[in-house]
Order: C-alpha cells, then structure tokens, then sequence
C-alpha cells in the first residue's frame, strides 16, 4: 500500500529524516516510536504528500507521488484519512456536520445518504444518537471518536493517526486504541500510528518501527521490539532515562 524508499528531508542546516526506508501492507498497522523531534510528524507528512523528500520517493498503491500535479495528488489523497493528535473538529459545528464535513467537501449533495454514513459511523464508534451535540458537550475520548468517525465516514483505503491516545486516561486511551483496531479489520485499512503511548504501539502495532535521530533503528514486530536486548530501544519502549547520558 505504501512504500517509502530511501526518504531523507533537511530544513536549512537541520537534517530531519535520513535515508529512511519501509514498507506498509495492505491491511498492516505499523506504529511509529522515537523521541520527540526525531522526524516522526515530518514523516508522516510525506505519506500524504504535504511534503516532499529532498531525496528518495514515496509511492502509494505503486504510484510514485513525488512532484506529482496537484489535481492526481488530491485524488491520491482521498485514499487517506487522518486522526489528528486534537481531532481538529470544528467548534462552530455540532457532531453531524463535522463527521459529514469531508463527505461535503468531496461534492456529495444527497442529504439522505449523507445523514446515513453519518449514523453508521456513530454507531461503529460507540456514539449513537448523538449527532446534534456541541462540542464543548464532549469529554476528550468522545471527541476523539468524532474525529475517528470523520477519518473513516469516506470510507478511505489508509488512515494516519497522530497521537491518537494522547491526554486520555489508560481506560479511554484502551478503548481508542480498540476501535482503531476493529476499524482496521471491520474495513481492511492500512493504519499508521504515530504514538509516545508504548501501551498503545504494543496492541496496535503489528509491526514497530522505531526512529532515532530521523532514522529507522529498528524495524521489527511489537514482540520483537518489546523483548529487545538492544539498551537504546529497551531504554525507550520502558520509559528509563539513562542519567549518564541525559536521555532515553
């Protein structure tokens, strides 16, 4: 589904991603771990083609997106939704006209079939009934699931998560972290996670790739990487800072 080959990324002197390459499958959760600042939202960025690499290429279903004109690189875009680290929901509207915003957006008109996909996507994630409620009605985890709903209501063949568990307690972060899940098998999505949440990598995550300094460390199973005899990425997936040298 998504191949990114060889990416590496400078702004002026700073070198954010280097040399960094893998694979996703069809179907695949891949969690993305690293240290704050280590090229994992800049990544993420150029999987959806909001950048471009310096060198390398990005291709999505076999085709290569780097340069690609704008008006293909929309429709490109369109396979993709995306749970932003805040949702990113839109205070001046109720619950309804956010989750159906990319449906109307896209140019679909027929209000029956719009209020419908909007109803189903409640329904699969937990909040039925509730399409009339303001935002500041909401707790955090429910809006979380309101931005998952819009992510999935256009029914895309990838999803990115930005930080889908951050600011929520362990019982709400489990219950995102299971409708992602149930997300990916109910529709065969591919799901790329980027996430500080080593709970969450551990159940999401089928495969972990761990960045360092913008590259790829390791690349590996959840298993693999939890079980890793390996001091850098034990110190990381554990949460021990090494004091000697002042980081994880």
């Amino acid at each position: 589904m998504i191949e990114a080959q060889n990416i590496s990324k400078s702004f002026g002197n700073n070198t954010v991603l280097h040399d960094v390459s893998f694979k996703v499958a069809e179907g695949e959760s891949l969690a993305i771990i690293g240290r704050s600042g280590t090229g994992k939202s800049v990544l993420l960025k150029h999987l959806i083609g909001l950048l471009m690499p310096d060198e390398g290429t990005v291709r999505v279903r076999g085709v290569e997106i780097n340069n690609m004109p704008e008006r293909e690189l929309l429709a490109v875009r369109r396979q993709f939704g995306m749970l932003f680290q805040g949702a990113a929901l839109f205070d001046s509207m109720d619950v309804a006209e956010n989750i159906a915003f990319p449906l109307r957006r896209a140019g679909e008109t027929d209000e029956a079939e719009i209020q419908q996909r909007v109803s189903e996507m409640l329904r699969l994630v937990e909040m039925p009934g509730v399409e009339t409620k303001l935002l500041s009605e909401l707790s955090g985890g429910m809006r979380k699931r309101v931005g998952l709903a819009r992510a999935i209501v256009h029914r895309p063949a990838i999803i990115l998560y930005d930080e889908p568990t951050t600011g929520l307690d362990p019982v709400v972060s489990d219950s995102i972290d299971q409708l992602i899940l149930r997300v990916r098998d109910q529709f065969n999505i591919t799901s790329i996670i980027i996430t500080h949440d080593m709970r969450s990598a551990r159940r999401i995550g089928q495969r972990i790739i761990y960045l360092r300094d913008g590259q790829v460390y390791l690349d590996a199973t959840a298993e693999e990487v939890f079980n890793s005899e390996d001091l850098l990425v034990s110190r990381f997936v554990n949460g021990e800072a090494n004091l000697k040298e002042g980081v994880m």
